[in-house]
């Protein structure tokens, strides 16, 4: 694989996830250093000890990215240990499904504080730099139910579809200074959460889907490192769909 990418700092919220981690290990080989947030020490090592076991070397800082000062804590780590970041992805999210009428406002500010709240907390101490230096590629991962709502789903929905009114409004207060900001939004991808469904409810989603089959997570951090290239510069703003056909906007 070309390292179009070679000595760019990327970080990665959410690392560890399914999607995570696949984004984490395309950008290692596209040459980047790689760093991701984590919470939980224990599984924490097991993925590192995964990763490793498959030669990647994925920095890891203790990081919530709900938690401003955490974020603010982490930046100033990794511009310390590796320099100022070029390539952020925001991918840190969660659920806490229930009908708006059950919904519980915990259930509603984990959400939106993790999903949405966090893309500020991150974004915020290391915009600057990438306006001083002339690149920054900033990469939201949004969601399919962003675009079109989900049943149950109203925290969630609310969440990622402020994703992207948050990329378009960033997208033209940085793009004269090389910096673009787009958002991905993906479709049922085969991570453990969608595989762990019932093998009935999984074949009436795929059922909806025009390829008929889930998506990879190797799909995704495709687009994630086509957007994160120097030639990806004129593509700013940008909702870009992985979801084979199952909602087209």
């Amino acid at each position: 694989m070309s390292k179009k990418l070679e000595g760019k700092v990327a970080l990665v919220t959410g690392g560890t996830g399914g999607i995570g981690t696949a984004i984490c290990k395309r950008l290692a080989d596209a040459g980047c250093r790689v760093v991701t947030n984590y919470r939980n020490e224990e599984k924490t090592q097991k993925w590192r000890d995964a990763c490793k076991s498959e030669g990647y070397e994925i920095a890891t800082i203790k990081a919530d990215v709900s938690h401003y000062l955490e974020c603010e804590a982490l930046i100033a780590q990794i511009e310390k240990d590796f320099g100022p970041v070029d390539i952020l992805v925001n991918n840190a999210g969660t659920t806490r499904d229930a009908t708006f009428r059950k919904m519980t406002h915990e259930q509603w500010a984990a959400v939106i504080s993790t999903n949405l709240d966090s893309v500020f907390n991150v974004t915020r101490p290391l915009i600057q730099g990438m306006m001083d230096h002339g690149f920054g590629r900033i990469i939201n991962i949004s969601s399919i139910n962003g675009q079109k709502g989900q049943f149950g789903q109203s925290n969630y929905s609310a969440a990622k579809a402020g994703m992207h009114g948050f990329t378009m409004a960033l997208a033209q207060e940085v793009a004269r200074k090389g910096v673009t900001v787009n958002t991905i939004s993906p479709g049922y991808i085969a991570t453990e959460m969608v595989m762990a469904v019932s093998e009935d409810v999984r074949n009436k989603i795929i059922a909806q889907i025009p390829v008929g089959r889930l998506g990879e997570p190797e799909e995704v951090a495709y687009v994630v490192e086509c957007l994160a290239s120097e030639e990806a510069a004129f593509i700013t703003g940008a909702d870009i769909s992985i979801n084979g056909g199952q909602y087209m906007t």
